[in-house]
């Protein structure tokens, strides 16, 4: 993504008042573990996924343990923020969070963002999931 597509999002993104990545309540409305399944149909067979709410995207991720903070700073640099989990196997599991309205294209493009940059770093990227406030629409 590139500086001009940054500062167009960030324009266009609405702030949304209320939902952080720490928001109690939240439950999980849309996932996507099978990479051969596209976004699109993920969120269309989502009835819980209200489109027009913000929702937590939370990526899941497989890191080698040294590389986990280079992730992080990376991440940061377009609001994500990286949580370990715990360790898998020799991996270290982690969550990338962010708050913001879903769409497939940008589920897909964050989807692709995440495997390349675990693969980069020797790991995986397992999937993806979006929670959102029990009745986000009201």
């Amino acid at each position: 993504m590139g500086l001009l597509d940054r500062l167009r999002d960030l324009v266009k993104k609405p702030k949304i008042p209320g939902l952080t990545i720490d928001t109690p309540g939240v439950e999980i409305v849309a996932e996507a573990f099978d990479p051969a399944e596209a976004d699109s149909s993920v969120l269309a067979r989502s009835p819980a996924w209200v489109a027009e709410a913000p929702a937590i995207l939370r990526h899941h991720l497989k890191l080698p343990p040294e590389k986990v903070a280079e992730a992080a700073s990376i991440l940061a640099q377009d609001g994500w923020e990286l949580r370990e989990q715990g360790p898998d196997g020799e991996l270290t599991l982690a969550h990338a969070l962010r708050v913001q309205t879903l769409d497939a294209l940008h589920c897909a493009q964050e989807r692709s963002r995440m495997a390349g940059l675990a693969q980069r770093l020797g790991g995986d990227s397992v999937g993806w999931d979006a929670l959102q406030p029990p009745g986000a629409s009201t």
